[in-house]
């Protein structure tokens, strides 16, 4: 795959493809009701989920709210949420 000539690549997923202010919903993940399985981090197409201190957490930075994540989560642990503006 070629990148874009100056793309800075961070985890994956390139700064230059940040989501702007159109995401009109936002996925949560419920820590207590996550199996901590990694499927929403496999499926996600922006390489937005991220472990940090063992937790799974949403990089909203790069989260487009297609909601890919919460569809394929076994626990259902995750909630697609109206974006605050």
């Amino acid at each position: 795959m070629k990148l874009n000539q100056g793309a800075v690549v961070r985890g994956g997923s390139s700064l230059n493809y940040k989501t702007g202010d159109w995401r009109d919903q936002r996925p949560v993940i419920d820590p207590e009701t996550c199996k901590q399985c990694g499927i929403c981090q496999e499926v996600c197409p922006d390489d937005a989920v991220r472990v940090i201190d063992g937790q799974y957490v949403i990089d909203y930075d790069f989260c487009k709210g297609c909601g890919i994540c919460a569809h394929e989560c076994t626990a259902a642990a995750i909630e697609m949420v109206p974006e605050e503006k």
